[in-house]
C-alpha cells in the first residue's frame, strides 16, 4: 500500500493503492502517520517526496469504505469523526516533519488528494494534472480538505472550487499557489529528483529551524512573528556549521557541513 526508497538524504513514500486512485483510507492514513513517525526520528532523511502509483496521485477519501460505515448502529458517524480527524492529524504531521516534503503530482488530485499537496512544503506537478476540491458535486462539501488549500490559494478562488466543483489545471494550480513547478509528464520523476537534492544539499540542521519557524510564524500578528524570527536568526547563527557556511562563502569556497 506504500512503498518507501531512500536515495541519499531523500526519502521517497509512494502511495501504491491504484485501483482506488490512492485514495486515502483509513489504511493509507496509517501506514503515512508509521513512516512520518519513522521519518521524524531519521536525522539522515533530508528531503520527502510523497507520489502516487498509477493514474492519479490522490482521489481524496476512499468512498466505498465511507459508504460502507453506514452500516453502523450510529449511521457511521463515530467512524466519520475518526477518518477526518486522523487526516487532520496526518496533515498536521506533514508540518511537524522535520523534514521538507514534496508532492509530486499526476492525474487527478482531489478532494482530500488535493488538500494532501496544499499541505506538501512544496509541490511538483505535470501539466497533464487536474486539481479539485469537488465533493459538493456527490453533494459531500470539501469541508476539511479546505483548511490547507484555502491557506494555499487565494479564498474567492477557493470559495469557488469548493462550491462549483470545478477543476483547475497545473498551469493555474501554479499560477494560484498550490504547486511550485510544471513540467511535462515525462520530466516529473527527474524534476522533482532535482528539486529535493537541490534542497538536501542545503545545512540541514538550518533547514529543519526554517521549516518549524516559517509555519510558527505565519499564524501570529506581524510584531510577535519578527520577535520570534529574531530567536530564530540567533539560534541558527549558533549552529557551528553556519559558521562555516559563511567562512566558505567569504573564502569562495564550498561549505565542509558536518550536519
Amino acid at each position: 500500500m506504500l512503498n518507501r526508497t531512500d536515495r541519499g538524504a531523500v526519502a521517497h513514500l509512494e502511495m501504491d493503492a491504484p485501483d482506488s486512485l490512492n485514495a486515502l483510507s483509513s489504511a493509507m492514513l496509517a501506514v503515512l502517520m508509521d513512516q512520518f513517525a519513522s521519518l521524524a526520528q531519521d536525522p539522515q532523511i533530508r528531503v520527502v517526496v510523497i507520489s502516487g502509483a498509477g493514474k492519479a496521485f490522490c482521489a481524496g477519501h476512499d468512498l466505498k469504505e465511507i459508504t460502507g460505515a453506514r452500516q453502523a448502529e450510529d449511521a457511521g458517524a463515530a467512524f466519520y469523526a475518526k477518518l477526518f480527524g486522523e487526516c487532520g492529524d496526518m496533515m498536521q504531521a506533514i508540518k511537524a516533519l522535520p523534514q521538507v516534503v514534496i508532492a509530486q503530482v499526476h492525474g487527478i488530485a482531489t478532494a482530500a488528494g488535493c488538500q494532501l499537496v496544499a499541505g506538501c512544503d512544496l509541490a511538483v506537478a505535470d501539466e497533464d494534472t487536474r486539481f479539485g476540491v469537488n465533493g459538493v458535486n456527490i453533494g459531500l462539501f470539501c469541508s476539511t480538505p479546505m483548511v490547507a488549500v484555502s491557506r494555499n490559494l487565494p479564498r474567492k478562488k477557493v470559495f469557488e472550487m469548493l462550491v462549483t466543483g470545478d477543476f483547475i489545471d497545473a498551469h493555474r494550480a501554479c499560477e494560484l499557489g498550490l504547486v511550485n513547478r510544471v513540467v511535462p509528464p515525462q520530466s516529473l520523476a527527474t524534476e522533482t529528483a532535482a528539486l529535493a537534492d537541490q534542497v538536501a544539499g542545503k545545512l540541514g540542521a538550518a533547514v529543519r529551524l526554517g521549516k518549524r519557524a516559517f509555519y510558527e510564524q505565519i499564524e501570529m500578528p506581524v510584531d510577535a512573528a519578527f520577535a520570534h524570527t529574531t530567536k530564530t536568526m540567533v539560534e541558527n547563527l549558533l549552529i557551528r556549521d553556519t559558521q562555516e557556511g559563511i567562512d566558505a562563502f567569504l573564502q569562495k569556497r564550498d561549505p565542509a557541513w558536518d550536519q
